[in-house]
């Protein structure tokens, strides 16, 4: 069996693999062009029986906010094995292939929207968040009365820099969403301005941007009609009930909005009611590469050994040491727990994740928690 990256020439082969293991498109759906050459920032490997491709796996260069940091990050999709191949183990040679090449680019973390989580659990990923569509009435929303000190008016392919910043501002007090900037990122303004039906701006009585709200309005009219939005994103209260009021504006042609969301959103916080159904959920795991923690058992082989973790320097320095027993050990699921804030020590150490002296876990929950987890870009 031969474990490569893939070519041009590959690439009609990876999209019929693809199409086995996802489906046909829906109808009336525009397929995504076909590369002609390779795609920056886009790196597949596969796995050959002979000269047939059986095994596939993408890896997208992307950087994604952590603690006020943009860390660079190996995004997997396109993760698809031939029925016949399955349970044979060739995933864990190609993904092991795809992160070795990760980690000579300098990605320290790897993230992926699983269809199975056992598969990736036990190669060292875990769950964090998830990416989930949730439901609200429109007619809950028309409650909501514009606030004083701002105003709305619809956005021009020129605000896409101030709608930018928005997003980098909210994005950089989270942990986990990705920039949004890099190789895989490359839609013009007007591309992006182009992808919804309207973008509804927020600002301050200076006229500044707080916030904005893509939508699609979607078929027809009346109760079952749905406008669908991408993102509701604001840097104030304010600003949020400015944005969900314009949503609500709807409520006479249009029965629900549809928002696609993460963890617990601040958005929800100001609306009238606890209305929000959830009705679609994508689970998001992560796996640390090359970050501190003290981990064993590691199936891929790159994070065994053991750590010295020093918070009283600015920024925090890690640095790969000897080490005895008596020290706290993670396993890779758990450091990626630890890492995003997903879940406390104690949990970790319920779960198994976590052994050893529980004399630092309060150290640690301090040094990686205190931020929500959200993800906006499914890939």
């Amino acid at each position: 069996m031969l474990v490569r990256k893939l070519d041009v020439p590959d690439l009609s082969a990876a999209w019929a693999l693809g199409t086995e293991a996802f489906g046909q498109w829906p109808t009336g759906t525009p397929l995504p062009p076909t590369p002609t050459g390779p795609v920056p920032g886009l790196h597949r490997w596969g796995a050959f029986d002979d000269d047939r491709l059986v095994t596939e796996v993408a890896a997208n260069e992307y950087h994604s906010w952590w603690r006020g940091r943009q860390v660079a990050t190996c995004g997997i999709s396109s993760v698809a094995v031939a029925a016949e191949h399955r349970g044979a183990g060739l995933l864990v040679r190609v993904l092991g292939a795809v992160l070795a090449e990760a980690v000579e680019r300098g990605e320290v973390l790897s993230t992926l929207y699983p269809t199975a989580n056992g598969i990736y659990r036990g190669l060292g990923y875990e769950l964090i968040t998830s990416y989930d569509t949730v439901e609200v009435p429109t007619a809950e929303l028309g409650r909501i009365r514009m606030p004083d000190g701002v105003r709305t008016r619809r956005a021009t392919v020129a605000d896409q820099p101030a709608m930018k910043a928005v997003y980098a501002a909210w994005a950089a007090a989270q942990n986990g969403p990705l920039t949004r900037t890099g190789l895989r990122f490359h839609a013009s303004d007007a591309e992006l301005h182009d992808r919804s039906t309207g973008t509804t701006l927020a600002l301050d009585d200076a006229g500044a941007v707080t916030g904005f709200v893509s939508w699609s309005r979607g078929e027809g009219y009346g109760h079952d009609a749905v406008l669908t939005v991408r993102d509701l994103l604001a840097t104030d209260a304010a600003s949020y009930r400015a944005l969900w009021h314009v949503v609500g504006s709807f409520a006479s042609v249009t029965g629900t909005v549809r928002l696609t969301t993460s963890g617990d959103d601040p958005a929800r916080l100001v609306l009238p009611s606890m209305t929000w159904h959830v009705v679609k959920r994508n689970p998001y795991m992560l796996r640390v590469l090359d970050l501190p923690g003290a981990v064993a058992g590691d199936r891929l082989g790159v994070l065994d050994g053991g750590y010295r973790l020093t918070l009283s320097s600015q920024p925090a320095r890690c640095e790969l040491v000897a080490v005895g027993g008596g020290v706290p050990t993670l396993t890779p699921q758990g450091l990626a727990l630890l890492l995003s804030g997903a879940q406390s020590c104690a949990n970790l150490r319920l779960l198994s994740h976590l052994s050893g002296p529980a004399e630092h876990d309060d150290v640690l929950e301090q040094a990686f928690g205190g931020r929500q987890v959200h993800v906006r870009d499914y890939f």
